[in-house]
């Protein structure tokens, strides 16, 4: 934990997310009433203020009885899904009869609006790269890495592969030429999480000649801390040492189709005749999540939760 406040201390000792969270509000906000989704926005956060169970207090105070809640994740996993259900859970229960009921949206890897918002940035990110480098890069999608024993439970590593294939389609960028890769390992040095590296990928990059790079952050929503640090800090100090240019496309943020995509999850759970969009192989994630989804990882030696 001590090593992680140190990436704070490059930015002032304040986390950018609560910013970019209130930015995407104020996208969000206009965008529900222009289509005349008549209803009020609440936010509340896990690990800071504001935090969920007193958001969720005001909500009940409010007078609110049900709720459709966005979680800021686009993949299944018990980090990006499950917990944020315990958390809600866990409100629920300290707020106790009267607690609003509150449902969610689906995961949204697939969803056309989502890939088009990530190839616009894409395409920026390599439109910055030198002319000689521009038919001649190695792309590396870039998602939290967690650990296998979570990864075994849930469709993560099979969403984020949907999700990278789709946007080298759409940007006809070969096989040969993306890869996807992990950032932002935590955790105990013993416990297997999923790689490669972008670090060890760079390194393996530069072995393999490779001049340039365009690292596109697609397990992101916004360019929070760890890709801050991770990517344009750490990464890119790697390439300069190493001689290979690198570009970092923007995450998805407040991009226009990224706040229309929010609207039309909203709105199909609003409205059922509203068609539900995807692309792909996989067809729209479930509204409901199966019972037993995304279980919590386990560590050698721990017994399950069915034990």
């Amino acid at each position: 934990m001590l090593e992680v406040a140190e990436h704070y201390y490059h930015f002032g000792g304040v986390s950018p997310i609560n910013d970019q969270v209130r930015a995407l509000l104020d996208a969000v906000i206009p965008e529900l009433k222009t289509h005349g989704i008549d209803l009020p926005v609440y936010w509340g956060n896990r690990n800071w203020h504001p935090m969920l169970t007193d958001t969720m207090a005001e909500m009940q105070a409010a007078g609110v009885r049900r709720a459709l809640a966005f979680f800021t994740a686009a993949y299944s996993s018990y980090s990006g899904c499950r917990q944020y259900r315990e958390n809600v859970l866990d409100a629920q229960a300290q707020l106790g009869d009267g607690a609003p009921v509150v449902e969610k949206v689906r995961m949204f890897f697939n969803h056309p609006d989502f890939i088009a918002a990530n190839a616009d940035h894409l395409r920026a990110a390599i439109a910055q790269l030198p002319d000689a480098n521009r038919d001649d890069f190695q792309l590396a999608f870039t998602a939290h890495s967690i650990p296998n024993s979570m990864s075994a439970g849930c469709d993560y590593v099979k969403q984020l592969e949907e999700t990278c294939r789709l946007l080298a389609e759409e940007l006809q960028i070969p096989q040969e030429r993306w890869q996807l890769v992990y950032q932002s390992r935590s955790g105990r040095p013993e416990d297997p999480w999923l790689e490669p590296d972008i670090l060890d990928h760079i390194r393996d990059l530069q072995t393999r000649d490779i001049a340039s790079l365009v690292i596109a952050p697609i397990g992101f929503l916004s360019d929070h801390m760890e890709v801050l640090f991770d990517l344009d800090e750490e990464a890119a100090l790697l390439c300069q040492e190493l001689g290979i240019t690198m570009s970092r496309a923007a995450s998805v943020g407040t991009h226009p189709r990224f706040v229309t995509m929010i609207r039309k999850l909203i709105q199909e759970r609003l409205d059922p005749s509203t068609p539900k969009e995807a692309i792909g192989q996989y067809g729209p994630n479930w509204d409901v999540c199966p019972e037993g989804c995304c279980p919590a990882p386990r560590r050698p030696g721990r017994p399950s939760a069915a034990t």
